[in-house]
């Protein structure tokens, strides 16, 4: 009985002594576990930077290959590009080629013709650039008068402007010149219009729309058709540009100057040498 009392004796100190042996383990696991979780943060800190790196350099080399696709798409594309409009100058190419033989016909056959008729061609013109200091434009008169300084002006001279035509030399005083322009209601020209040459007479009526007038009833006029002087009275010389066909109705047919009047700062007195026939007729009467 002694024995086995003095074995549970030492059973019972042997499990005590596991106990405590039990709770310092514990305690040193947990404590170690903690270091160890406290290093392990700080070495995935310290590695978030390289690691980064590396898969951003990893990434970098596999865009390459894509880069390098789209590169090469880019450039195909382009030349495609280049193709369709090399084949379109070219095919510009062949019908300017075809247009230039065209014009070198007509300039044989012109010419030809010209002998045939003797023809002799209008001499040069020449020309005074002045500029507009005046305007006058009211429900009586469309006018403008121009400083021509010393230049020889003579009444009846063609007044231009870069688009078109605006009118002629009415009067001159001292260094002025007064401009009749084609709006005002004393303006008469004589047109034609440009594709199917039918002659009228481009009336001005103090609007900004002049008329065009004795046309004939049959006559084919369309809204866009161009009108250019037709050179009859041989006050203005043939092809000049005077404007556009914007209204047409039984009664009348309205035209739109190419000249911006209102806006013409300025113009060029062009001397075809008409000024003599003006005088010439002015005497007669």
């Amino acid at each position: 009985m002694k024995r086995r009392r003095s074995l549970f004796l030492h059973l019972n100190q042997l499990k005590q002594m596991i106990k405590k042996f039990a709770l310092v383990i514990l305690f040193l696991t947990a404590l170690l576990l903690m270091v160890l979780n406290k290093n392990n943060s700080l070495i995935l800190e310290n590695s978030i930077a390289p690691a980064t790196g590396g898969v951003a350099y990893v990434v970098d080399v596999l865009v390459i290959p894509a880069k390098m696709l789209g590169k090469a798409y880019d450039y195909v594309d382009e030349l495609q590009k280049i193709k369709k409009d090399n084949r379109q100058l070219r095919a510009e190419n062949r019908e300017l080629k075809v247009l230039q033989n065209k014009y070198k016909a007509l300039e044989i056959e012109n010419k030809l013709l010209a002998e045939l008729l003797n023809f002799v061609p209008l001499p040069e013109a020449g020309f005074v650039s002045a500029r507009v200091v005046a305007e006058e434009s009211n429900a009586f008169t469309h006018a403008m008068v121009a400083y021509v300084g010393d230049n020889k002006v003579d009444k009846g001279d063609v007044v231009l402007s870069d688009d078109g035509v605006v009118g002629r030399v009415d009067k001159i005083a001292d260094k002025y010149a007064k401009i009749i322009m084609l709006t005002d209601i004393n303006s008469k020209i004589p047109v034609i219009v440009e594709k199917n040459r039918v002659r009228g007479i481009l009336t001005g009526d103090n609007t900004n729309l002049p008329k065009l007038i004795f046309v004939p009833l049959d006559a084919e006029v369309n809204i866009g058709d161009r009108i250019v002087t037709s050179g009859v009275s041989g006050v203005f010389p043939a092809g000049l540009p005077v404007g556009q066909v914007v209204a047409v109705s039984k009664n009348e047919i309205k035209v739109k100057p190419f000249a911006s009047l209102s806006k013409t700062e300025y113009v060029k007195i062009i001397k075809y040498g008409v000024s003599d026939i003006i005088k010439q007729s002015e005497n007669e009467k």
